[in-house]
């Protein structure tokens, strides 16, 4: 994987049509010749997505299913190739473009010749729609957010955003196959693989997961898309305190293990705020404290009979003081709104100071109730909500409008308190701007003056998204 400037694609094939912009994605998958009905371009409409590639393989016998077969959906236009793409396709790579099903063969189906399983798509594809195309093939996309239906894939992957299902799939620095990029000096570095493992030198496509824009700009996304689970289970619980919080998330990993998928907590406050704002209604009695769990696993019996073992411990033992389980997909959506609409209900109180840290979960909320301590009545709100299963803290002050005393309390006091504790002042937001003098509370001068040298060398006039994410000195 090497940056080119004339790309040699030898036998790789990719779908474009109308709306790419908006919709382009693909699982990938030969697709046979043909329209959509209703369909029309002209030669050179839209500007296509090839597919690259650098190796090529024996063909193998096609008794794999299409997905299109085996998922029989209405398909959307960019499903098919037409003969306008042929044409665009042989005008950028000429005598390169392949549509022999012999040849593609081996390049469409994975080494278990299960799937057609990975998917690539273009860097402006928004995440919910990704995530419909992919459940609709039976799979689901690793990474999910609040904010699914505005943010786009690119972005993700270019802040490395982590989510509601990092604790069941991990980070993008895992899930993320490989990546296509656009260089400072305009060369195109493809690295869009699609294999699991390749130990071929520097992961290259690491450098770009997280560095928001700063080193190339993410142009495509190979993203490994795990199955979709059959069973899905959604329990939303009042806790008495954060310790009984941490306690319950203790005996949740201990007993519900493999199937656990998200665990997430709020505080009484993110609830009132959700109530006031947005008129969604409390399902369990009033609690200092709520969690919701979320197990998918592939058995919905076994799931049941974890899932209801681990709340009879917890109601018993006085974890919890209240509860409600949901299994159809109505209910989960709408208890996984109590959560995700938070930061919408937080918008709607005021102007919000957000921080989005890393902690050790012990000490997760005590920055919380020092803050509530610190501020008095300058602050509206101070609530703290987030993933603890991976001990990401968001914190988010509210108040009647910006008020630069209230900034002073509480920056650099929320960067020190973070560093003392070894956490990192940005978990899953990224930096930017707002937190690029604040790295070094989480990074040593070394890291900070290495990372200089690298925005150096990829971009020596600073082009790309310049004066964020670095320091102003390092």
């Amino acid at each position: 994987m090497v940056p080119h400037r004339v790309p040699r694609w030898p036998s790789w094939l990719f779908r474009a049509s109308p709306g790419w912009a908006q919709t382009a994605c693909a699982l990938r998958a030969w697709v046979p010749q043909g329209r959509w009905p209703g369909s029309s371009r002209g030669a050179g409409a839209a500007s296509p997505l090839a597919r690259r590639g650098c190796s090529s393989m024996p063909s193998q016998p096609p008794e794999v299913m299409l997905t299109q077969e085996r998922y029989p959906v209405r398909r959307l236009p960019f499903s098919t190739v037409s003969e306008q793409d042929l044409a665009a396709f042989e005008r950028i790579v000429p005598g390169r473009v392949t549509t022999d099903p012999g040849e593609l063969e081996a390049h469409n189906v994975d080494w278990l010749r299960t799937v057609r399983g990975t998917l690539v798509c273009q860097a402006g594809c928004v995440l919910e729609q990704l995530s419909r195309h992919v459940e609709e093939r039976g799979f689901v996309m690793p990474l999910d957010l609040g904010a699914k239906g505005s943010c786009h894939i690119g972005g993700n992957v270019a802040t490395n955003a982590g989510g509601l299902r990092f604790l069941r799939y991990g980070s993008l620095h895992g899930t993320v196959l490989g990546l296509e990029v656009v260089l400072a000096d305009g060369t195109v570095l493809n690295c869009l693989t699609s294999l699991r493992k390749d130990n071929t030198g520097y992961d290259l496509k690491q450098l770009f997961i997280g560095s928001e824009g700063t080193l190339g700009v993410i142009t495509a996304v190979s993203i490994l898309c795990p199955p979709k689970p059959k069973a899905v289970s959604v329990a939303f619980l009042g806790c008495p305190s954060f310790a009984e919080v941490l306690r319950t998330f203790c005996t949740c990993k201990g007993m519900l293990g493999e199937i656990l998928s998200a665990f997430e907590f709020m505080d009484a406050e993110c609830m009132q705020l959700v109530g006031r704002h947005l008129h969604l209604a409390r399902p369990v009695q009033e609690s200092p404290f709520y969690v919701l769990i979320e197990t998918s696993g592939s058995h919905a019996g076994h799931d049941a009979e974890k899932l209801g073992s681990f709340l009879e411990h917890a109601l018993g033992s006085g974890l919890v003081t209240d509860g409600t389980l949901a299994t159809d997909q109505r209910r989960v959506k709408m208890l996984w709104a109590l959560r995700e609409r938070i930061t919408e209900a937080l918008s709607l109180d005021g102007y919000v100071y957000k921080y989005d840290l890393s902690l050790p979960v012990e000490r997760l909320y005590d920055l919380v109730t020092s803050l509530r301590a610190r501020l008095g009545p300058r602050a509206k709100h101070v609530v703290g909500y987030g993933h603890l299963g991976d001990g990401n803290l968001h914190l988010n002050v509210t108040a009647e409008a910006f008020s630069e005393p209230l900034l002073a309390a509480l920056e650099p006091h929320v960067y020190e308190w973070t560093a003392a504790q070894r956490g990192s002042v940005s978990a899953e937001h990224g930096v930017g701007f707002k937190k690029r003098d604040a790295l070094g509370y989480s990074k040593p001068p070394t890291a900070l003056r290495l990372m200089c040298q690298l925005k150096a060398l990829l971009d020596p006039k600073g082009i790309l998204n310049p004066y964020k994410t670095l320091p102003t000195r390092a």
